[in-house]
């Protein structure tokens, strides 16, 4: 019987999110909730499933993984990029690459920035672990207030433009910048274009909505984190490596800046990561696109894909590079 991995169940939804029946009456279909360890332990456990099925951002799938698994036919990613997964290892070997729409991950996405501009502008988490301890507002930092204040947007795309409309909505000056924006095209999201380092030193909020590449790998380093206000607050819903991690980890220990994240370079972050026990952070868990409606469409699409490919009919194919 053709084995089926369902991986990166971390929140427990995929069972619920989709109706698997039709899959689990041809194919032994297995959810894994935990990460695995490591890329030894991957290739052990995966190394007799036919059909993997995975979500974006979580399981590393490198080439010297996907040469470690023979049996493997099908592979599914939700959404239709990945930087964790050599797609051209896997479609060398043969087999074949699905890909998922991505509901309103957009949305999903955006809202979590601005939750977490929230949180670290009123210390909403501090203030919650204060009330559940009994210390009510003693030892909670008094936050700012965001209307009047100035954000500014690294990346003006779908994302970014959402993030502007909020950030205007609280009666904020929105400045943008990427290497390709126009006025135009910033005047239309509500925002006003400017050189990078002028927006980041002039910003009370910088929030990142950049895609990973060459040329956006490490946008925000030493230099650049060094020009931000004292005070201000970084907020990555996008990439972790969008940003220098050493330099991060300096500004936020300092006490310069404050981190609002829910990207980091190693995910599940280490309980040990300095990160996670530096004071001036609000750190969620890669939840941009995590949300219920998120997961409907894409655990709907990876069953299809998977009985699709079972019948001898991929559908959703992403197609070879250069083709």
């Amino acid at each position: 019987m053709t084995r089926i991995a369902v991986l990166d169940d971390w929140q427990d939804v995929a069972r619920t999110s989709a109706d698997w029946s039709p899959l689990t009456a041809r194919a032994d279909v297995q959810f894994f909730r935990t990460p695995f360890a490591s890329e030894d332990e991957a290739a052990r456990m995966l190394g007799d499933f036919d059909i993997v099925l995975v979500t974006r951002e979580r399981t590393p799938f490198p080439r010297s993984l996907v040469q470690r698994l023979p049996r493997l036919r099908m592979f599914g990613l939700t959404g239709s990029r990945a930087a964790l997964i050599d797609i051209a290892a896997l479609q060398e070997r043969g087999v074949t690459v699905c890909y998922t729409g991505g509901g309103p991950s957009g949305n999903s996405t955006a809202e979590i920035a601005l939750g977490l501009m929230l949180a670290a502008a009123r210390r909403i988490p501090q203030s919650d672990a204060a009330v559940r301890a009994g210390r009510f507002q003693l030892g909670t930092d008094a936050g700012f207030v965001l209307a009047g204040k100035t954000a500014g947007l690294l990346g003006l795309g779908r994302i970014g433009t959402l993030m502007a409309g909020y950030c205007n909505a609280l009666g904020m000056r929105v400045l943008a910048w990427s290497q390709n924006l126009t006025d135009e095209r910033a005047r239309a999201a509500g925002a006003t274009r400017v050189p990078k380092d002028e927006l980041v030193a002039s910003s009370d909020v910088v929030s990142l909505h950049l895609v990973l590449s060459d040329r956006t790998r490490g946008v925000l380093g030493a230099a650049e984190l060094g020009r931000m206000k004292r005070g201000a607050i970084l907020v990555n819903t996008s990439r972790a490596a969008l940003v220098d991690e050493a330099a991060l980890i300096a500004a936020v220990r300092s006490g310069r800046i404050f981190a609002a994240l829910d990207v980091y370079e190693h995910e599940p972050l280490p309980a040990d990561h300095p990160l996670a026990h530096a004071e001036n952070t609000v750190l969620t868990p890669h939840l941009g696109y995590s949300a219920l409606e998120v997961y409907a469409e894409y655990y709907a699409h990876c069953a299809e894909n998977a009985l699709a490919f079972l019948d001898g009919k991929p559908i959703r194919v992403l197609a070879a590079a250069g083709h």
